[in-house]
């Protein structure tokens, strides 16, 4: 197998931070009819894949994000009746956060809208080329 050249990896580089910005773009395009930010969508998603309703901190913490931010991002998605604010039982300095009903139904949306977008983006790969693409970048992801 020939070596690749800077150039070539140049290119590698370049081709994969425009899909990149590609995915970023459409998920954003297709959050916004739900009323939702990528960083709100997120944090639904964090909060829908926990057990038990988290913690402020611990919501933070998953989010990788500033516990302020985390407080910015639950007091919109709280405004918009998808999460609530809950003490937590086992520390009355902590709060946690819930799901309301509307926010599992927004996290529904949010999968078929992704479901849709998944789909739109690799149209145009065969099968065969999508397999060998999710092998990829399993293997970088591995890393």
């Amino acid at each position: 197998m020939p070596e690749s050249t800077v150039s070539d990896r140049a290119e590698l580089g370049e081709l994969f931070l425009r899909a990149a910005k590609r995915v970023r773009r459409g998920m954003a395009d297709r959050l916004a009819p739900l009323g939702l930010t990528p960083a709100q969508a997120r944090a639904l998603r964090v909060i829908g894949r926990w057990d038990e309703a988290p913690r402020m901190a611990e919501l933070a913490e998953r989010l990788k994000i500033v516990p302020r931010s985390a407080t910015t991002l639950v007091d919109a998605l709280e405004a918009d009746g998808l999460v609530r604010r809950e003490p937590d039982p086992d520390n009355r300095r902590a709060t946690r956060v819930v799901l309301t009903g509307d926010g599992r139904a927004a996290l529904a949306r949010m999968h078929e809208a992704h479901v849709r977008g998944v789909e739109d983006l690799f149209a145009a790969l065969s099968p065969d080329q999508r397999e060998t693409l999710r092998d990829l970048l399993a293997a970088i992801d591995a890393d």
